[in-house]
C-alpha cells in the first residue's frame, strides 16, 4: 500500500464540497427551506475522530516496538493502515459534504433552520477534518521504515 496523499483527500473533500453545495441548492430551489442537519452528526464525528486519536495514541508503543510492550501482530497493523486509509478518505469525502452544505445554506442564515443548518455543519466539518487527521496519524505510525532506515527503536539497533 502506498501513503495517502494529500491531493486525493483534497479531491474526496472537492467531490463531496460540490455534492454538498448541489444538495442544498436543490432543496433550497425545490421546498425554499433549508437542508436539515442533525447535530448529533457532528456529535458521531467527534467521537469517531476521538476513538481513531486514542487507537493511535495506545497503538504506537506497540507499533515503535517499545521495550515493555507487546507487539502488534503484523496482520492487525495490515488492518490498522488499511483502516486509517479508509478512513482518511471516508472523512475528506465528509468534510466536504458538510462543508459545501453549510456554503450552500449561508443565504437563509438570517431563518433558524438556516443558522441550526450552519451550526450543525460547522460542527460536523471540524469532527470530519479531526477524524482525517487521526487517520493519517494512524497511517503514519503503521509505516514500514525503508530499508537500511531505523525507526528509532531499540530492536533495530545493532551492538557494536
Amino acid at each position: 500500500m502506498t501513503p495517502t496523499r494529500m491531493r486525493l483527500l483534497l479531491v474526496f473533500a472537492l467531490v463531496g464540497a460540490v455534492l454538498g453545495f448541489g444538495l442544498a441548492s436543490i432543496v433550497n430551489g425545490q421546498a425554499g427551506r433549508a437542508v436539515p442537519v442533525p447535530y448529533l452528526a457532528a456529535v458521531t464525528l467527534w467521537l469517531l475522530a476521538l476513538a481513531l486519536g486514542i487507537w493511535a495514541y495506545l497503538a504506537k508503543p506497540r507499533l515503535r516496538r517499545t521495550p515493555g510492550t507487546i507487539p502488534l501482530a503484523p496482520v492487525v497493523a495490515a488492518r490498522t493502515a488499511a483502516l486509517a486509509m479508509a478512513a482518511s478518505r471516508t472523512g475528506a469525502l465528509v468534510t466536504g459534504f458538510y462543508l459545501g452544505l453549510g456554503l450552500g445554506t449561508l443565504p437563509d442564515i438570517a431563518t433558524p433552520a438556516g443558522s441550526s443548518t450552519i451550526l450543525a455543519a460547522g460542527g460536523a466539518t471540524l469532527g470530519a477534518a479531526l477524524l482525517v487527521a487521526a487517520a493519517l496519524w494512524l497511517e503514519h505510525l503503521c509505516r514500514l521504515p525503508r530499508e537500511g532506515e531505523s525507526d528509532g527503536s531499540t530492536i533495530d539497533k545493532v551492538s557494536p
